[in-house]
């Protein structure tokens, strides 16, 4: 089965599902290679993932039944806002955030500024399997927010100023958080009356 996006009716009302999507999940509903997916964890038809979110990711995921919608958070000519929450290897330099603030050249080009700021580590659910730490090597823990959407650009941003990224949790899409949502559970944020 083909997990081909089905237009909206126009007497559907729209859709609107938060995701705090684990660790190794794909963000679609089918897959011939037997890898998790969506379907384990939300039981909703006709929603669809509003842009992508690695396998190795974790964190927020948007859903929805509205192709306008999904193409605005989607489209990096929109310029959707997104924070993500970074654990890299290393006690990263005030120099290495500094280039990450400014834009990294990678082998797509040249990156629009980041925000990037320390952070303590933030309070998440563990992460199963666990981040493999090397011994006596610290990390760091950085907000970093962007409105590109690069094939794993944040984790290629990190690489380029030398500290690699060892787990990656979206935090934030546009005004949307992951606060109050478990990891592996999603919240229906469409508007109660409006039943499909």
């Amino acid at each position: 089965m083909s997990s081909r996006h089905t237009k909206r009716s126009t007497n559907a009302p729209t859709r609107i599902v938060l995701f705090n999507k684990p660790y190794d999940v794909l963000t679609q509903f089918t897959d011939q290679e037997g890898r998790e997916t969506l379907k384990s964890y939300i039981p909703i038809k006709d929603i669809y993932a509003a842009g992508r979110l690695d396998r190795d990711s974790e964190g927020l995921l948007v859903l929805t039944n509205d192709g306008k919608l999904q193409h605005r958070l989607a489209d990096p000519k929109n310029k959707t806002s997104k924070t993500y929450w970074v654990q890299v290897e290393g006690d990263i330099s005030d120099e290495a955030i500094i280039a990450l603030r400014n834009g990294v050249e990678l082998k797509d080009g040249m990156t629009a500024p980041a925000q990037v700021e320390r952070i303590n580590e933030p309070s998440l659910w563990p992460r199963n399997p666990p981040v493999r730490f090397r011994k006596n090597i610290p990390t760091s823990w950085l907000s970093m927010t962007i409105t590109e959407g690069r094939n794993r650009q944040v984790r290629r941003m990190t690489a380029h100023v030398g500290f690699p990224t060892l787990r990656l949790v979206r935090y934030r899409i546009g005004n949307w958080t992951i606060d109050g949502i478990p990891n592996g559970q999603y919240v229906d944020i469409s508007a109660p009356s409006k039943k499909i």
